[in-house]
Parts: structure tokens; sequence; C-alpha cells
């Protein structure tokens, strides 16, 4: 498909498209979301395992997924500077259909790592997709559109959940059938409303140097600020990390809830984080800029999970999840200082950084913090402490908003 022509240098806002890829990474948040609450519960059955022995599986689960992200998300970033956003787009969408249907079926836990290991390379498109957005939007749009991205995936983590939890309840395997037939009903709409983005004169061969995620990092270190602001975003998935990995563990242990309960609590996660960063956004970083809205984004973040790893009773944990929602303005704000650090030829290179360092965050995020998790409920220590997972996210997010001081 032709790419759109220009104005003032950037092609026409092509709002179906634009609806599109929101919804695109909406989906890589709803499929997460949709088996979170019954991951664990079906890694109990697979394994046959209790809760908290259930951990490590879970966390390696999660990892592995991850892993095959890390390792895809710069040569699918490469590819769509070679050859266009759509192609790749479109491909990772109906791959990830597919791979719902798959994981519908895992009659063992090797077959749900298998499910895990083709999800990470498909969901690795985030690359490709916010590099489409940037392609279509002038510099200072940006942070608005990431922001969106933000509350496309709080909307994917509200539904994913509450879905998840309610189907879970009835029958383990149907979150996966509903995450597929999303997905492949996703793709339908995209054949019709996505057009190129990338004009053929910007798009370049691809270098395979910086398609190896290695390579690349090596040359982000080169740059002291690209640097800080790598390690920041790397801070935030480290408490994404103890989310996915600890918090149905934690409310388990610590309340006795089940995938239902546990699905809305996911979903107030989503929903605060849409709220902050489709609405509250736009005029925080208008008034402050986009490192003085990311700083402001840690600082709560460090308060909300400090709040949930030391949390007394059940009901602290909704002004924890506020605050940590509260937290989701560093997101798109890094993001977009990544992207104005680029041109217009090398957008999915960096997208593809910021999903590499994401990816590779992953691997080792969900396994720490369910080993924590794990550590401080069997007694392998003398302190009892089922918060531990959030105390580190807290740490984390201290750390990214000192270094953006700096940036």
């Amino acid at each position: 498909m032709p790419a759109a022509s220009c104005v003032n240098g950037k092609p026409p806002l092509p709002k179906p498209a634009i609806a599109f890829v929101l919804t695109t990474l909406g989906m890589d948040a709803l499929g997460v979301g949709i088996i979170s609450p019954i991951v664990p519960a079906l890694v109990e059955k697979l394994a046959h395992v209790p809760a908290n022995k259930a951990a490590p599986w879970v966390g390696t689960l999660i990892a592995a997924y991850a892993i095959v992200q890390f390792l895809a998300a710069p040569l699918l970033g490469a590819l769509s500077d070679r050859f266009g956003r759509r192609p790749v787009i479109l491909a990772s969408v109906a791959g990830l259909g597919a791979d719902y249907l798959l994981l519908a079926y895992a009659p063992t836990l090797w077959w749900l790592f298998l499910g895990r290991l083709i999800a990470g390379a498909t969901s690795a498109n985030v690359a490709a997709a916010t590099a489409y957005i940037a392609d279509v939007t002038p510099k200072s749009e940006r942070p608005r559109l990431f922001g969106l991205i933000g509350a496309t995936f709080g909307a994917g983590f509200v539904l994913g959940p509450a879905l998840g939890g309610t189907l879970g309840s009835l029958n383990l395997r149907a979150p996966f059938y509903a995450a597929a037939a999303l997905a492949l009903v996703n793709v339908a709409f995209g054949l019709f409303v996505l057009p190129e983005s990338l004009a053929r004169e910007n798009r370049r061969p691809i270098e395979w140097s910086k398609a190896n995620p290695f390579t690349l990092l090596a040359n982000v270190a080169r740059s002291g600020s690209l640097t800080r602001l790598t390690i920041a975003w790397s801070c935030t998935w480290i408490g994404l990390g103890a989310v996915q990995s600890s918090l149905v563990l934690f409310t388990g242990y610590r309340f006795g809830w089940g995938p239902a309960r546990n699905g809305l609590i996911l979903a107030a996660i989503g929903l605060s984080q849409a709220t902050v960063e489709g609405f509250l956004l736009k005029f925080i970083n208008a008034r402050l800029g986009e490192r003085a809205t990311a700083v402001v984004g840690y600082a709560a973040a460090v308060v909300g999970y400090g709040l949930l790893a030391i949390t007394p009773a059940a009901w602290t944990i909704l002004p924890a999840v506020c605050l940590i929602a509260v937290g989701g303005l560093s997101t798109p704000s890094v993001r977009a200082m990544v992207a104005g650090r680029g041109g217009e030829d090398t957008q999915g290179e960096m997208q593809g950084i910021l999903a590499s360092v994401e990816g590779l965050t992953a691997v080792f995020a969900p396994i720490s913090t369910a080993a924590l998790f794990y550590a401080f409920t069997t007694h392998l220590f003398p302190v009892t402490f089922p918060g531990a997972p959030f105390a580190l996210a807290a740490a984390s997010a201290a750390l990214a908003g000192v270094l953006l001081t700096r940036v």
C-alpha cells in the first residue's frame, strides 16, 4: 500500500490506522492480562504443586516469554525499518492469535512453555507498532500519543484480568480461546484500515549488527544520556515483573483470594493506569515537560510499591494500586525522550532498543521477584515477608527517578 502524502513533514494522522495500532498494543496487554489470573492455577494443575511452590515455575514461564521478546524485538524493529511497518505488525498479530489456540490445548507444562516462547516472539511487535506512531506524529505530539499507548495497555489490563478471572473460574482454558478470537478479529480489521506509514525513501537496508540485541545495547552504552534513559526504562519493568509474577501469589497467600478477586484487582490496576495516561498525562506533561513528568511518576511508584509491600490489610491494596498507576506517567515520557534521539529512518531501531531492554528486564525481573516471594514465604529466611517483591520494585523506581534527574 503506498505511503500517505506528507503534511508539514509528517503523513496525515490516519485515525482508523492509529486505532488499529493502539488496539494491537492493547491486545498485547489483553493477552497478558487475560491469562494472568489463571496461569498460577494452571501451573499448579499441570506441575502438580501447591501455590507457594508454583512461584518459581510461574516466574520462569514469564521469563521464557521475555527472553524471546528480548531477542526478537530488535529484529522486528529492523525489519519494519526495511520493509515497512504494515507487514510486520499484521504478521505478528496473526501469529499471536495462532499461539493462543496452541496454549488452549497445551496438555503439559512444557507445551505451556512452548506457547509462551511463540507469544514472546509475536508480541515483540511493540517496536514496529510504536515506530508506526512515531512515523505519523510530530515530535510535539508524541508524548500524548505514547500516553494513549499506555492508556490502551491499561485498558487491556482492565478487560484482560476481569475477563480472564471470570472465564477462568468456569474453565482454565477458556481465556486462551477468547484471546485467540480477539487477536484474529484484530488482524481482519488491520487488513482493511492499516496503510503503510514508512515512505520508501526513508527505508534502509537491514544492518544485522543492529538487529542483534547485545550489539544494540553495547551501542547504547556509548551514550551516557541514552544509557540512563534505558536503565530507567528497565527499572519500570521490574515493577511490572513483580506484579505479573507475585501479585496473584501474594494476595492468595495473604488474603486467600482466588481468580475472580485477583482478576478484579488486576483490572483496577489497568483502569487506574488508563485514566492516568489517557487523561492526566497531557496536562501534566504540558506543564512540567517530559523529564519532570517522568520523575513525578517514579516518585509515586516508590510510594505505591512500598505501601503494597507492607500492606497490613486487604483494603490498603487499592490506594497502593492508584499510586502505582500514577507511576505510569513515566512510561510515555521516557519513550518520547528516546524517540526524540532518533531520525525518521531509525524509529524502528529506537523503539527496538526500548522493547529489547524491556524484554531483557522481563527475563530476570519475574524470576527474581518470584524467587523473593518463594524465599520469604517458605522459611528459607528467618523472616516471613511476602511483600519482598514489591520492596524491590520500590527501590528500582527510586533508582530510575534519580537517573532521570541527570538526563
